[in-house]
């Protein structure tokens, strides 16, 4: 091996450290090869030496009792696995924080800098958690608000931090709404609102896959069948499913109805169609009323008979 031994500082991390020309043991020069590091030099003094990584060419000032007892990190490597965390969650990686070693500062896809746990970066990255940036969620609840026709006027008065604070824009009635509730359009509006009884709804038809290519179809109501789909029933996802059909029904109240009666006749003519809960239970966030995709068709049927009969009402 090659050893560097001159009276020139070793820049490392970007600092200049002087070389400490002691002798140079062969069990230090071993002990590193079997722990993945090339000897480079003694430094700053006789309790320090300058290591390579073998995996990727840094160097490394390591203590000589953390090299002889135990096995020493590669600061390189590990900043490396913290821009990779970064990348993976969306993130750029761009330094370690000077306040705190279990933190670092990160620039997100807008623009805007913040700091975090490493950790916390790392289940961003395994898909575990999500991650938002402050700066932009004041934006993004208005705009989910304007989406809605309402106007988010800031925190909950009560200080729920699940809660804003919204101006419904028809009427001008303000009230406090949980936010996931504004986000999904599950909510009314104390002031001009009509209670989901009687209020208009939907009966709808859905389908999902399973991973071993099998279809499942649910019937239900709903007043908003996207957001049933997407913020309530799908646990993952990755799995595909869609809306089939919906069906107007003019009231909650006569869409409970009628969903009870479809269901009541499809578990009596059709039980073998039932499908048990611990085949979907780990996809779909329902206990109950999914069948075998075989049954589709039936579904329409009776949907359309719902449908026709809601026309005759209407006329």
């Amino acid at each position: 091996m090659n050893m560097v031994n001159t009276s020139n500082p070793m820049t490392i991390n970007e600092f200049n450290m002087p070389i400490f020309t002691g002798a140079i043991l062969p069990d230090w020069v071993k002990m590193a090869e079997t722990k993945g590091f090339d000897f480079i030099a003694r430094v700053v003094d006789r309790l320090h030496f300058a290591l390579r990584c073998v995996r990727c060419g840094g160097i490394n000032k390591v203590k000589r009792y953390t090299l002889m007892s135990a096995q020493p990190s590669c600061g390189h490597c590990i900043e490396q696995e913290w821009a990779n965390d970064a990348a993976s969650a969306g993130l750029r990686f761009l330094h370690r924080d000077p306040a705190n070693r279990h933190y670092g500062v990160y620039r997100a896809r807008c623009g805007h800098e913040y700091v975090r746990q490493f950790e916390l970066i790392k289940r961003v990255a395994k898909g575990k958690i999500k991650i938002r940036c402050e700066l932009c969620q004041p934006q993004i609840e208005a705009a989910e608000a304007t989406d809605r026709e309402w106007e988010l006027i800031g925190a909950d008065p009560k200080g729920d931090p699940s809660y804003r604070y919204y101006r419904h824009t028809e009427c001008g009635f303000e009230q406090r709404m949980a936010r996931t509730n504004m986000k999904t359009g599950r909510h009314s509006c104390g002031g001009c609102g009509v209670e989901w009884p009687a209020a208009p709804s939907f009966l709808y038809a859905m389908r999902f896959t399973m991973e071993n290519g099998r279809e499942l179809v649910k019937l239900g109501y709903s007043k908003d069948p996207d957001s049933r789909l997407k913020y309530q029933l799908r646990r993952d996802p990755e799995m595909p499913c869609s809306i089939l059909r919906v069906v107007a029904v003019p009231t909650g109240h006569a869409a409970i109805i009628a969903e009870k009666r479809i269901h009541a006749e499809l578990r009596y003519y059709h039980p073998a169609a039932i499908v048990d809960p611990s085949v979907f239970a780990a996809h779909i966030r329902v206990k109950s009323e999914i069948y075998d995709g075989g049954l589709t068709q039936i579904i329409f049927d009776h949907l359309t008979e719902v449908e026709r009969s809601m026309s005759v009402c209407a006329a």
